[in-house]
């Protein structure tokens, strides 16, 4: 028999992955979730670098189609947090020691995403083994051009005089304001239709990570209230201090501008 659903998927091998530790019912859902929650980081991990070769390439309608589809995963990675709601606090707990020191934190994949999308913070490599893959891939995203870097290259290749200074920023540093930018963004915002629609796209991936990151508080507050998290971590407390951080602050404070 030649290729067939089963082969194709991998489904033995991807189906034998969910192993509870203990014998609570909840827990399945938990790995579940979390295990479908790295796929979909994969796959945009995979959907962003091939938006940096379009937009390198100024393939504005291609990069349009794209960041679609990006959008779209995103809400599905909202909704995704309406099914962990229907897990009570009490079934949570009934099997939390058992994660001992795992936790969210440790997702080597949300951090090159996070590392992608401008938000680098040396720090996040730290929990990565020194040598280890994972490291490796961090540190490699870490000294890499980020999104904002390639959009910034695009509005160049459309020939807009985008300031040397921002051209050449330190890509291993937050993506910070830089009002050197905001005439040329607003003249694009003016003058500039394809230019313009990429720019209102970047601002719906900006909220819909932020709200993907407010709804992830919700829930951690509404399972574990304000105990520490896993492995550690504050918990709702840190994760309260993402959420008012945009990752393209220029195509933000434009707006009062226009």
């Amino acid at each position: 028999m030649g290729v067939t659903y089963s082969t194709y998927l991998k489904l033995d091998e991807l189906l034998e992955q969910q192993k509870p530790l203990s014998d609570e019912h909840d827990e399945m859902l938990f790995i579940v979730i979390h295990q479908v929650y790295e796929l979909w980081f994969k796959q945009l991990i995979h959907e962003l670098d091939f938006l940096v070769s379009e937009l390198q390439g100024v393939e504005a309608a291609r990069a349009q189609h794209t960041l679609k589809r990006v959008l779209t995963i995103l809400k599905v990675l909202v909704h995704q947090i309406d099914i962990l709601e229907t897990m009570t606090p009490l079934e949570f707990l009934s099997f939390r020691e058992r994660l001992e020191s795992g936790s969210g934190f440790q997702s080597v994949q949300f951090r090159e995403l996070e590392f992608l999308l401008g938000n680098k913070r040396p720090e996040a490599m730290q929990r990565c083994e020194a040598g280890s893959p994972a490291r490796a891939r961090l540190e490699k995203r870490f000294h890499a051009p980020t999104l904002w870097d390639a959009f910034l290259r695009y509005l160049a290749g459309r020939d807009h005089a985008v300031p040397a200074v921002a051209l050449g920023r330190d890509v291993t540093k937050l993506v910070t304001p830089d009002p050197t930018l905001h005439p040329l963004l607003i003249r694009i915002y003016r003058t500039d239709q394809d230019a313009r629609a990429i720019c209102e796209r970047l601002v719906d991936l900006d909220e819909g990570l932020m709200e993907w990151r407010y709804r992830h508080v919700k829930m951690v507050e509404r399972t574990i209230g304000t105990r520490r998290g896993t492995g550690g971590s504050a918990g709702a407390g840190y994760l309260k201090t993402t959420l008012d951080h945009p990752l393209f602050p220029d195509l933000w404070q434009i707006r009062t501008e226009l």
